[in-house]
């Protein structure tokens, strides 16, 4: 062979090379920073944070909830693309099935982070009410209910249990063994609060598959909460994920009570939330702080358990760790006073 003919057959190969290499999947999925939403302003849905049945105050300055952009399941990603993502400052390739788990199709995996981000909101709620000093009710809660069983047509998702026959219950395991304690095949009447509306209903029992004795209803038990004012969110629908928990408590917090936790400043934040206010760690830390950098943000919030991952991302950012959401709303009010040797840092 030539060396024309060596020289064409190399070129041939390379471009068959390159052309795998761009266009075969990699079996990653990228991570990169998302643009932030200012939870004191405005999205296409609204006011990103309404809040009726109570009063409110405007805050001043921004505080924004910081996202991160996945690859979806169904897009492909290549290599020299998970590598890009990989090597730039804020950004990530992961594992796929570290995301997106075998076995799991595009609508469940949507649907789990649906589920997640309403969790994080009504968690946000009542952890924001407390804070504020509003009272907040805890009740059990039917958290799902069998369609074919007993409560079928009866009881809802989200109805708060106040009463069993007549009697006051206030956990899941009250309404258990008041049902356990009737026989099976009886009527049983519960009083529910639906929404802002209170009512009875009348669910038969049935004997249970694992022990005739035990009457059952066909529903799981939560735990869920009674308070005054009413709070939606003007976000979009591809907005999911529980780690904005701490950003929306503390914009509920900052308008729900007097005086301003940012002033005239840009905060970010992120972590999730339980309705105590513990605040707990989350993923994609380094995307949510590029972000917040390219928004302009000086003060970043995050759950201190997060500071490892942070350690290695040079900043001019505030890093502010907090185990709870007391500790976000002390760190931002002593940020406020000027009084910097009180505000936590990571260790």
């Amino acid at each position: 062979m030539n060396r024309n003919a060596v020289a064409i057959a190399s070129s041939v190969l390379f471009v068959v090379f390159a052309a795998v290499i761009v266009l075969v999947p990699a079996p990653y999925v990228t991570w990169r920073p998302g643009v932030p939403i200012d939870v004191y302003g405005e999205s296409g849905q609204g006011q990103v944070l309404q809040i009726a049945g109570a009063e409110t105050h405007e805050p001043a300055g921004q505080l924004l909830m910081t996202l991160v952009s996945t690859s979806k399941a169904s897009a492909t990603v290549s290599l020299p693309e998970a590598m890009l993502a990989y090597y730039a400052k804020g950004s990530d390739a992961m594992p796929r099935e570290l995301i997106y788990p075998a076995g799991k199709s595009e609508a469940e995996i949507t649907q789990e982070a649906v589920a997640s981000m309403d969790t994080s909101r009504n968690n946000a709620i009542v952890a924001a009410l407390r804070a504020a000093g509003i009272p907040v009710t805890e009740h059990p809660m039917i958290a799902a209910v069998v369609t074919n069983g007993p409560a079928g047509e009866k009881l809802q998702p989200g109805d708060l249990i106040v009463e069993v026959e007549g009697v006051a219950v206030d956990s899941p395991d009250a309404v258990v063994q008041a049902v356990q304690r009737l026989t099976p095949g009886r009527p049983i009447s519960f009083t529910i609060l639906r929404g802002a509306e209170r009512i009875t209903v009348a669910v038969t029992s049935v004997a249970s598959s694992q022990d005739s004795r035990r009457a059952v209803i066909g529903v799981n038990l939560g735990v869920g909460y009674e308070y005054a004012p009413t709070v939606t969110y003007g976000l979009s629908d591809d907005v999911v994920g529980p780690s904005a928990g701490l950003v929306f408590a503390l914009g509920l917090y900052d308008k729900l009570t007097t005086g301003d936790l940012v002033g005239d400043q840009v905060v970010a934040g992120t972590g999730e939330i339980d309705p105590s206010g513990q605040v707990r760690a989350i993923g994609g830390v380094q995307e949510k702080m590029k972000g917040a950098e390219d928004a302009g943000a000086g003060v970043f919030l995050m759950p201190r358990e997060n500071c490892a991952n942070a350690a290695s991302y040079e900043t001019d950012m505030r890093l502010v760790p907090v185990s709870t959401l007391r500790d976000a709303i002390a760190a931002l009010q002593f940020i406020q006073e000027g009084n910097e040797s009180e505000v936590p840092r990571c260790e």
